[in-house]
């Protein structure tokens, strides 16, 4: 059975998210091997519809980029994004943050175009 990284309110629990990447970390003493392990995690993830959270990028039509942030994923790819809560401080920060990416792509699109 699969983590789902969800507390009993169905909330994002992210000391058990950052205890899962600690352990692939510790687990095999090097993080290189990381992405391969993640990338198979998310495979079985989707081939067995199983819904698991998992910190990927999606395009978030809010904010105009994609962004990483903990997501369901089933076999139909994104399931539904889980927003973390933040605080307002934290929120600004992330609007912040993806005004510098849609201000970087648009660079790139003109510079391209």
């Amino acid at each position: 059975m699969a983590t789902k990284f969800l507390d009993q309110k169905n909330e994002v629990d992210l000391d058990l998210i950052a205890q899962g990447v600690r352990m692939i970390i510790e687990g095999i003493g090097a993080s290189q091997y990381g992405i391969g392990i993640v990338c198979a995690r998310l495979a079985e993830t989707v081939l067995r519809d199983e819904g698991c959270v998992f910190p990927v990028g999606s395009y978030r039509q809010q904010y105009g980029v994609t962004l990483s942030l903990p997501t369901v994923i089933g076999r139909h790819g994104v399931l539904r994004t889980l927003p973390p809560k933040m605080s307002q401080e934290e929120r600004d920060g992330l609007e912040r943050s993806a005004l510098v990416l849609r201000e970087a792509l648009e660079g790139a699109r003109r510079r391209d175009g």
